[in-house]
């Protein structure tokens, strides 16, 4: 029953004002002893490992969300380096991963699936290297580290923002809203890489503050369009395995969605699973290793 009226609720909720305002008042450092406060209680409330952060006295973030998108101490994760190898862009749980089912529906939870397609913009040649691919859905918790970094080297050839909602994306809306990671707002990254082209999509949430990336900063154009940047010959930009792409300013979702028979994901690699950037996540393709 609880379950049902927190789905419920997000239905009525203002989701983007109150997600607004809160990126507004993360971003806030002129009341340091109230931002003290909220890191510490943030801290308690999910107990967020300080020790691994480059800063480790929250006393010193100027903001909540310097805070939330802390950088780890050098070292602190490693970065399989071996080229046949696929790793983890992000530290979280795995919600799914698999293969995109024919008809365009890639799974969600028991129950639910959402669009490939709509996942990348509504583009069908966009969507086209994808179908019947690989992909791997990645939930960020509040005491994740939250960069995100590339799985394999890639060129980045387009960046798409699309408009949406902004439900709650933890394992319980995702089993009981349809179509999630297809509904709320989403920055979609499309690189080239030697196992094919990658999309890389951060999705928002309720109270997510903003999405950023390391090559535009935080992507905020006019809510209710699509909007795309293209990338080639000097705007093009190249980035190894393991350098960090993004940041979620208050959490959410990375989805990854790779060409079929491109990566096979390794076995221990299940639903519910936590894992860290970096970690072996998967396996290239014979055709591509």
């Amino acid at each position: 029953m609880l379950d049902k009226l927190f789905v419920l609720s997000q239905y009525v909720t203002p989701q983007l004002s109150v997600s607004r305002l809160a990126g507004r008042l993360a971003d806030n450092d002129r009341t340091p002893a109230l931002k003290n406060r909220v890191i510490k209680w943030f801290i308690d409330r999910y107990g967020v490992n300080m020790s691994e952060a480059a800063e480790s006295d929250p006393t010193a973030y100027p903001s909540f969300n310097a805070f939330f998108t802390r950088a780890l101490k050098p070292g602190t994760r490693s970065v399989d380096q071996n080229p046949a190898v696929f790793v983890s862009p992000v530290d979280g749980a795995i919600s799914q991963l698999g293969h995109v089912i024919a008809d365009d529906r890639v799974f969600q939870a028991k129950g639910q699936s959402f669009s490939l397609t709509e996942l990348l913009g509504g583009d069908e040649d966009r969507a086209a290297p994808f179908r019947e691919g690989e992909f791997a859905t990645i939930y960020l918790s509040p005491k994740d580290y939250h960069r995100i970094h590339m799985p394999l080297a890639g060129t980045l050839k387009e960046m798409v923002y699309v408009p949406g909602k902004l439900f709650s994306v933890n394992p319980v809306t995702a089993e009981n809203v349809p179509n999630l990671f297809a509904r709320n707002e989403r920055v979609a990254c499309m690189f080239d890489t030697d196992a094919g082209p990658m999309a890389l999509v951060l999705v928002g949430a309720m109270i997510v503050g903003s999405m950023e990336t390391t090559w535009a900063g935080v992507v905020a154009p006019k809510p209710s369009q699509i909007t795309q940047w293209q990338y080639s010959g000097n705007e093009a930009v190249r980035f190894e395995k393991g350098d960090e792409m993004g940041r979620f300013r208050l959490g959410s979702t990375v989805v990854l969605v790779m060409p079929k028979g491109s990566v096979d994901w390794n076995t221990d690699q299940v639903a519910g699973k936590t894992v860290q950037m970096g970690e072996a996540f998967g396996k290239l393709g014979q055709a591509t290793a």
